[in-house]
């Protein structure tokens, strides 16, 4: 058998992170297991093992883990495989594997059972599972990765208070069926879930070649709660300040500096181009 690639993100330089390392090393001696050392290298890894003719390379953490190694294998004939052990694995949660413990996530690694699914573009950076422009963008960017360390998913809540407190921008959204839309903010989704368990474009696939788009239209405190609570009985769609539409591609620009995130992980400002991309990405997953 191969060697399997399983590369652990950067936050992980600890000694969890090494006890990690021996015990995926102590499930198969077909794991090359590899630390990195800062942003980036994850990707850099993945593709240089891609090229190589490296059939089978793992992230090892969240959802930022995930989109770099993704970065690297995309156009590859490379299989992601999933070891879900940072703070968000919503990527994870859309593929069933969140909550599997190691060993299980392991064993369907080693079977190489794949199904394939579709590649996001966020103007030239792939994503998987979401994009966010706007407010949960901006909540991304003020939120560093000691603050997480400490408060964990918490840490997302604190900043998107005091984000709430400020004027929201005003986004011009365009999509393929040409109608001009605006709103506060918006969410763009390749699979079904949102921040974990909370499933919020509803009719979305990760293999059906169409975006998800979610349009909010308002941003005081008020209406974030509303919506919350909304989302949390799958009646957010219904809401009258609230666009849910289904697309291969939707432009975002706004006249104000405004910040873009990809499977949570901040890569610029509008204006920003979405599309589901030519390119397909082999997981190794159980199909559904």
């Amino acid at each position: 058998m191969s060697p399997i690639l399983v590369i652990i993100n950067p936050a992980a330089r600890s000694e969890k992170a090494k006890a990690l390392c021996r015990k995926i090393e102590t499930l198969s001696p077909h794991a090359d297991v590899r630390l990195t050392s800062g942003p980036g290298e994850a990707r850099a890894l993945a593709e240089a093992a891609a090229h190589e003719g490296c059939a089978r390379i793992v992230a090892a953490g969240g959802d930022g883990t995930i989109n770099e190694v993704v970065n690297g294998i995309a156009g590859t004939g490379a299989a992601l495989g999933l070891l879900p052990i940072g703070t968000m694995n919503v990527f994870a949660t859309e593929l069933g594997l969140a909550g599997k413990n190691l060993r299980k996530c392991w064993e369907i690694i080693e079977r190489g059972e794949t199904r394939t699914i579709d590649l996001a573009r966020a103007n030239e950076h792939h994503f998987v599972q979401l994009a966010g422009v706007g407010f949960d963008a901006q909540v991304v960017a003020a939120t560093s990765g000691d603050f997480k360390k400490t408060f964990g998913p918490l840490s997302y809540v604190i900043n998107a208070t005091q984000i709430a407190a400020k004027k929201p921008p005003r986004l011009f959204i365009k999509a393929d069926d040409g109608i001009a839309r605006e709103g506060s903010f918006a969410l763009i989704g390749n699979g079904r879930h949102y921040g974990g368990p909370f499933v919020i474009f509803k009719d979305a696939r990760i293999d059906d070649g169409l975006l998800d788009v979610l349009i909010f239209k308002n941003l005081g405190y008020l209406d974030i709660v509303r919506y919350l609570q909304a989302i949390m009985f799958g009646t957010h769609t219904q809401l009258a300040d609230v666009d849910y539409f289904q697309t291969k591609k939707v432009r975002v620009r706004s006249n104000q500096h405004v910040p873009v995130e990809v499977d949570g992980e901040v890569i610029g400002e509008v204006p920003v181009t979405l599309r589901i991309s030519s390119k397909k990405l082999r997981v190794l997953a159980p199909g559904i």
